[in-house]
């Protein structure tokens, strides 16, 4: 590579860093399992994730596990996630339905570095690796695993049972007894 090459690299390096930090984009980890959906159309994939929690492990159903450094970008509408195999995920958001800005969601589902998962039993960490609620798991295991539940189901996280989205249509119930363990699992 010549000087000239090297010096053009160099710049085009540092013009694509300032162009992210002026689109908006921040470096964050999530704290919970986000579950996408990859959608084939016209010969383009398309990867979306929601504030429902679309939980259905129904075929190009796969998760970014908690602790994925991402690229967030808030936009019309929800959020844009980049991974750093360059894959976005387009995250939809409802305000109304979750009684909070955008800006107040990130600061729930995301932090500025990643968050220390080692105080999970074995079975919550089981959970979280397979993106779903087993029966004795605790409810911040359920979080992470399946994530932050959808207010307009799941009004407080004191609630003796969180609904999730399974897709646009279902929903499972997570049922825990008065010590937050998961005692019933309802589709």
């Amino acid at each position: 590579m010549t000087r000239f090459h090297t010096v053009l690299l160099g710049f085009c390096i540092l013009v694509g860093s300032q162009n992210i930090a002026q689109a908006g984009w921040e470096k964050l980890y999530n704290r919970y399992n986000i579950h996408v959906a990859t959608r084939d159309s016209r010969g383009r994939t398309s990867y979306t994730a929601s504030y429902a929690n679309y939980t259905s492990p129904g075929p190009g159903h796969w998760i970014i596990a908690p602790n994925t450094e991402l690229m967030v970008a808030v936009g019309r509408g929800g959020f844009t996630i980049r991974l750093a195999d360059q894959r976005t995920v387009e995250f939809e958001f409802h305000p109304q339905r979750m009684g909070m800005s955008v800006k107040e969601y990130l600061d729930k589902i995301m932090s500025a570095e990643p968050v220390d998962l080692s105080g999970y039993s074995a079975l919550d960490q089981q959970g979280i690796k397979e993106g779903k609620a087993l029966v004795g798991m605790t409810k911040a295991g359920v979080m992470a695993a399946m994530g932050y539940p959808a207010a307009h189901k799941t009004p407080s996280l004191d609630d003796s049972t969180y609904v999730y989205w399974t897709n646009r249509f279902g929903t499972v119930a997570v049922q825990f007894d008065a010590d937050g363990r998961v005692v019933k699992i309802t589709d």
